[in-house]
């Protein structure tokens, strides 16, 4: 009876948000917004974003009340509102709807800096209002049109909040959030920033720089260009994600990301100061210490840096055998994100690199093809 009841009032609580506003539909906006109306059919949703092209597809799709943009105030209705924009743009956002939203209205975000969102809502007195939040979830392709309704599952939705706002409304948000598929986790909004510069920033920002060092480091013909593969394209991936977004947010969080910056620096010169010696065991360790903690991470839980979902397949040796495997993973109707051929030592004959756009796809295909004799390869 007491669970019944529990679970009744957690429902009370989601519900109430009857209707929801979106300020910028790109991936994550429309992603949370395709979950809502999967998750809570009846929950209302209006959005703006300054892709007219997006509106018109989320409306077409039903996931939204309206096809084209509303004037801000319509907003002033909802009970509660996503910001989805770059930080300096839901800094302004607040500025605007300060005397538009309801008494009881809740603003939140899902930027991945909260120190200057923040002391913008202290300045506005929106205090007692705002939520914060990050979903722990993206992909290095931006814009509605890659938006998907199980983004959130199983992901970490970090919540910031200060004592300002009541616990009972922080306690009705998290609710909703868990009831998305998301995993809740509070936090402080400053201890919020250092991780994030730790474990997105400033990972963003090193293979944004290794990209840039080959790129100046390449010659007339473009060798390293036409050789990169494997570990290179691998962790220089996320540096396909928006410059623009990018820019706002090392400019939000630079003081965080500056003091990791310099601490990084050190980590480095541990490497070079060690290479310089020829001190073969420490290197050893330095690369083992890596491993240890690298192989300790859960790799397939969601997290700051999109998920990937590849494997390697031993191509046969024979005329379209490219096409072979496309035809099988085509006939299961399995869609296929990328396809390479892999040119590097660690495979001796030819491979296929196929990545997939989710873990079902993925293993599906690795059955199907298994099925058909293939050898498949996981790293």
């Amino acid at each position: 009876m007491w669970f019944s009841a529990r679970i009744s009032k957690v429902k009370e609580r989601i519900m109430s948000y009857q209707m929801i506003g979106f300020l910028g539909l790109g991936l994550i906006g429309g992603s949370i917004a395709k979950t809502i109306r999967k998750k809570h059919p009846t929950i209302e949703i209006i959005a703006n974003d300054p892709n007219a092209a997006s509106l018109a597809m989320a409306h077409k799709e039903g996931i939204i009340r309206n096809g084209q943009a509303l004037p801000l105030s319509a907003f002033g209705q909802c009970d509660l509102i996503f910001l989805c924009a770059p930080v300096g743009v839901n800094i302004s956002y607040l500025r605007q709807l300060k005397d538009l939203i309801q008494a009881d209205s809740i603003i939140t975000d899902v930027s991945s800096v909260k120190g200057q969102i923040r002391k913008a809502v202290t300045e506005e007195g929106l205090s007692s209002n705002f939520i914060g939040g990050h979903p722990m979830a993206g992909a290095e392709l931006i814009g509605y049109e890659h938006a998907k309704d199980n983004l959130l599952e199983n992901a970490y939705y970090l919540i910031t909040h200060t004592d300002d706002i009541r616990s009972d409304r922080v306690r009705e948000f998290s609710s909703f959030i868990k009831s998305l598929g998301a995993k809740i986790m509070l936090m402080d909004p400053r201890e919020h920033d250092h991780a994030t510069a730790a474990i997105s920033h400033l990972p963003h920002i090193i293979s944004a720089s290794l990209v840039n060092f080959v790129q100046a480091s390449d010659d007339d013909k473009n060798t390293l260009k036409a050789i990169a593969s494997g570990g290179f394209r691998d962790i220089t991936r996320i540096s396909s994600s928006s410059p623009l977004m990018w820019e706002h947010i090392c400019l939000a969080n630079r003081d965080e990301i500056l003091v990791l910056f310099e601490a990084y620096r050190r980590q480095l010169d541990q490497f070079r100061e060690r290479i310089a010696a020829g001190d073969g065991e420490q290197i050893r360790r330095l690369f083992a210490d890596a491993k240890e903690y690298r192989d300790s991470l859960p790799i397939r839980g969601k997290g700051a840096l999109p998920d990937i979902y590849e494997f390697y397949c031993d191509l046969i040796d024979e005329i379209g055998g490219i096409a072979s495997v496309a035809s099988i993973l085509s006939a299961g109707r399995i869609s296929i994100r990328n396809i390479g051929i892999v040119h590097n030592r660690e495979f001796s004959d030819g491979v296929l690199k196929l990545e997939f756009y989710d873990e079902d796809a993925m293993e599906q295909a690795m059955r199907l093809l298994a099925a058909h004799h293939y050898t498949i390869h996981r790293r």
